[in-house]
């Protein structure tokens, strides 16, 4: 069995009085790319939160690397090597791109000098030209696909050994969609980088995936190899909200 990188246990958490994760597992194992699928509300993103330290609600463990990380203040988990990238994206709009990749950056300095650094972000422009292109255009300017190209680059810039990435797909036209889960492969092969990825579009999230897991009114329904949840039909149970007993 291949080495976890991150292994989550019997998560529950709330939002005042309501329990919206009910005891979840999960695993992610070093150079996978792992898809978690849901319907809305489902608790996908509450469930990245918990791993990342941005919901403090909760019980269970959470470990990375083999330490526990549960109640690590998020600051730390990511010069731990973890970095997420939120849903709809949450670039620095007022700040340009340049500015916002150095970010990135910013809580491995000053052991890592300034060249070194610059040296990544021209990596981070040859990956996303578009980005080296429009380096002195202000965050906000950008379309969709670009902010979610800068935002993705931002992580990258920290040195992550797991990307979280929450609906990198969400709001973009179908091609650039497309383009971008491309673009996690291709950080994967590149950079040897390991992704547990939150997507809608369950085809694609399958298509670039090794593992998946469906995630349904707070509890896992299914775990399992990508091309086989992919040929689940509670699959499309889960989409659609219902519950789902096999038979």
């Amino acid at each position: 069995m291949k080495k976890a990188i991150l292994e989550v246990e019997n998560i529950t958490a709330r939002y005042g009085p309501v329990e919206v994760l009910h005891g979840v597992n999960l695993r992610v194992n070093e150079g996978e790319i792992v898809c978690l699928l849901g319907s809305n509300g489902a608790g996908k993103t509450t469930l990245l939160n918990c791993i990342c330290g941005l919901h403090e609600d909760k019980q269970g463990s959470v470990r990375f690397r083999g330490e526990e990380i549960a109640h690590v203040p998020a600051e730390l988990i990511v010069g731990r090597g973890m970095a997420h990238v939120p849903e709809r994206r949450q670039i620095f709009s007022t700040l340009t791109v340049e500015d916002n990749l150095w970010l990135g950056a910013s809580h491995r300095m000053p052991k890592t000098s300034r060249k070194e650094i610059a040296a990544e972000i021209e990596a981070v422009y040859q990956r996303f030209p578009i980005l080296g292109e429009r380096k002195w255009q202000l965050g906000g300017t950008l379309s969709g696909g670009q902010q979610q190209m800068l935002a993705i680059g931002r992580a990258l810039l920290s040195r992550p050994q797991l990307l979280l990435l929450d609906e990198p797909s969400l709001g973009l036209a179908p091609l650039i969609a497309r383009e971008i889960l491309q673009i996690v492969q291709e950080i994967r092969a590149e950079w040897g980088t390991t992704v547990l990825l939150v997507e809608q579009n369950a085809r694609a999230a399958l298509a670039i995936s090794d593992r998946a897991y469906v995630l349904n009114t707070g509890m896992m329904m299914l775990e399992g190899k990508a091309e086989e949840i992919s040929k689940d039909p509670r699959v499309q149970s889960a989409y659609l909200g219902y519950s789902h007993t096999a038979g």
